[in-house]
Order: structure tokens, then sequence, then C-alpha cells
């Protein structure tokens, strides 16, 4: 039944305030991301397989740090200081990408900046949880989503006006990444409130009971999540996909930003949403999407296939990435957040692993359709896989 509660507690405003850190952040991170793949294969001379195997690693390694950032969290009874800790290794990682003479050194950059998001990930979401009422907990999430999105929205446009302006030189493009990151980093320090309340006895090391008592409404969860991270690879396809397609080195970006303006509009919704109306079905909606969106582009023939693609799997994305956050915090209890937001990290960034390097080596031997297709038919397995063993209930037990 839908939820009728006419009013709603406010959302918090550390909950804002994080929100303003990701958008921040994913403007920087989203001018870097949407240039790297050419400079990588332009200027550095990668293969589709070797950006498949630093993007997999580097998205692996995000979601693997999750949880140990996670547990210790909890352990610690303190989020804000790994949040900090890991927005600030991000904003150390951006000068490097333009000063990069090998694929190495991106590798390393690359890395950092990843090692930087997955310390931050876990801790910031169960802080989200922290401080949100439970009936506006999806609209919480989806803001935080938004707002990044929205980061990732700005981060391309920024790319795409400065690669005008500058004629095309990608290393003084990147440049101007630096100063979002730092931005975020001020906003952490002065706008973030921890809660008292958020204090937690310390419970070293993880133990399998822990795990179990997790109960298994959320590990049939993350057995989802990691079928759908193995479904979606990296976005540096879909811009792969746009210049393979006859889209300029200028405005490759912008198939980013199509992506991304239609997530940053449907995560807050879709959160709110899920609130009312329950999140499996909604989840469920959400990967048809990404199946229609894997057919799109595995069958585009030009740069208007290659956007209307990119705009399907951003919609994907507003539809299931918020909602999954909540569903963890419903499938958890209070003490053990950070634990559930880092084991759920860990199997999905696993999935985005295989999912990259896979799709990378079949871009090299059979070409962007190809890759499209086996991600069209993943996310086929992830819908059947969603509809069977997600419970049916509006939220997690």
């Amino acid at each position: 039944m839908p939820d009728t509660t006419l009013h709603r507690p406010a959302i918090p405003r550390s909950v804002w305030a994080l929100g303003l850190v990701s958008l921040f952040t994913d403007i920087g991170s989203e001018m870097v991301h949407s240039l790297l793949p050419l400079l990588l294969v332009g200027s550095l001379g990668a293969s589709g397989l070797v950006i498949g195997l630093i993007e997999g690693t580097a998205e692996a390694l995000v979601l693997i740090v999750k949880v140990f950032s996670g547990y210790l969290s909890d352990a610690w009874g303190r989020r804000k200081p790994l949040v900090l800790l890991g927005y600030g290794l991000a904003a150390l990682s951006k000068p490097l990408f333009p000063m990069a003479g090998s694929v190495s050194t991106i590798v390393a950059a690359r890395l950092l900046d990843r090692f930087g998001k997955g310390i931050r990930g876990a801790p910031r979401d169960a802080l989200i949880a922290d401080v949100t009422p439970v009936a506006i907990r999806g609209s919480a999430f989806g803001l935080r989503q938004a707002m990044d999105t929205l980061g990732a929205v700005v981060g391309p446009l920024c790319a795409v006006a400065l690669m005008t302006v500058l004629l095309g030189d990608i290393r003084a493009v990147l440049w101007f990444a630096v100063l979002p990151g730092l931005i975020a980093v001020a906003l952490i320090v002065c706008a973030v409130r921890e809660p008292e309340s958020s204090a937690r006895p310390a419970r070293l090391p993880i133990t399998r009971e822990g795990l179990a008592s997790l109960g298994k409404p959320y590990w049939m969860l993350v057995a989802v999540a990691a079928l759908l991270a193995l479904a979606r690879f990296s976005e540096a396809f879909l811009i792969l996909r746009g210049a393979q397609l006859g889209l300029a080195d200028a405005h490759v970006p912008l198939v980013l930003v199509a992506m991304s303006v239609v997530y940053a509009l449907s995560s807050w919704p879709s959160g709110s949403f899920s609130d009312r109306y329950g999140r499996r079905a909604l989840f469920v909606v959400g990967v048809l999407v990404l199946v229609l969106a894997d057919g799109v582009l595995a069958l585009a023939t030009g740069p208007v296939g290659v956007f209307a693609g990119a705009a399907l799997w951003g919609l994907h994305l507003g539809m299931t990435q918020g909602v999954l956050s909540a569903m963890i915090v419903d499938a958890s209890g209070a003490q053990r957040r950070g634990t559930a937001f880092g084991v759920y990290g860990l199997a999905s960034g696993v999935g985005l692993l295989v999912a990259s390097v896979v799709a990378g080596a079949v871009w090299d031997g059979w070409g962007g359709q190809s890759t499209f297709a086996l991600g069209g038919v993943l996310a086929v397995l992830t819908l059947a896989a969603a509809m069977f063993w997600m419970p049916r209930n509006r939220n997690m037990p």
C-alpha cells in the first residue's frame, strides 16, 4: 500500500551538505573521466582491453575498500573523519592526470582517486542513514545521488567548453579539475555534522557470525546487486561508442552529459517514489531500462542512437542506485550500517571488475556492438534474479 503520510520530515542539513560535496567532487572527477579515454587511446596508445582493465580495477578498488572503511566506521563510531580522508585523497589525485606522461602514471592517479572514493563511500552513506528519519530514507539517498549526478552533468559540459576554448588541449583542461575537489573538502570541514548518537562499541575483527547476522534478505539483495554490477560495465565504453560512431573528440563528453542529466533528474523522484510505494517494483523496472539501453547502444548506427542509449542508461541508474542504498539500510540494523554498505560494495566491485575486463576484451575482439549485446544478456539475467530473489514487501525487514 502507498504511504499516504501528509507531513513528512525535512531532509537534514548534513544530507544537503554531503550532496554539495558530491556535486563539486563529481564536477572535477567527470571532467577527468570524460576525457581520460581519449587521452589514453590518443596520446598514450592504450587499447580497449587496457582501458577496461584500468576502469575495472579502479572501480573494483572503490568497492572493495568500502568493506574496510564501512566496518571501521562502525567499530570506531565515527564517520566524518573517514569521509574527509576519502574526499581529500580524491582532491590530491587530480593534478597527477595532466602531468601524466605514461599509462602507469594514469593508473596510479586513477587508483589513488578511487581509493579515496572507497574510503568515503560506506561511511558517507551510513552517516546519511544516521541523520535521516526512516520515512524519508529513499528521498535522502535520492537527493544525494541527484546532486552527485548533477556534478556529472556540469563536469563534462565544462570539459566540452574548455576543450573548445583551449583548442583541444586535453592536459590543459584537466588542470581545471583540481579546484572543485578543494571546494568539496572545505564543505566537509565546515558544513557536515555528525550526530553524537552514532557512537558504537568496537567489534574487531569482522567475524563470520557478524556477517551472518545481517540476515538472508540482505544477502539476497547483495547477490542481485553483484549481478547488476556484472551487467553494467564502465561508462568509459559509452564514450568509446560515441567516438566510434562519429562524434568529434571535443563533443564526446556530451554522451556522459546526456546520461547524467537523466540520471540527476530521475534519482530524487525515484527515491521519493520508493518511500511511498515500494522499492522492489521500481528496481525491477530500472533493470528493464538497462536491457533497453544495451539494445539501443548495440544497434546504434550514429550519434543519435548513442545519445538515446546513454539517456536510457542514465534513467536506469536513477531508478536503481539510490533505491539500492535505501534497501541496504532497510535490510541492516543501525549497528551494522557501515559494514553492510561495505560488503555490498565488495560484491558489486567484483562484478564491476569482471564486467569491465570482459567488456574491454570483447570490444577489442568483436567491437562495440557485441560489447553492448553481451551487456544486454547479462541485464536480462539480473532482471530475472531481481524478480525471484527480492522480497515483495515495501521495505526490507
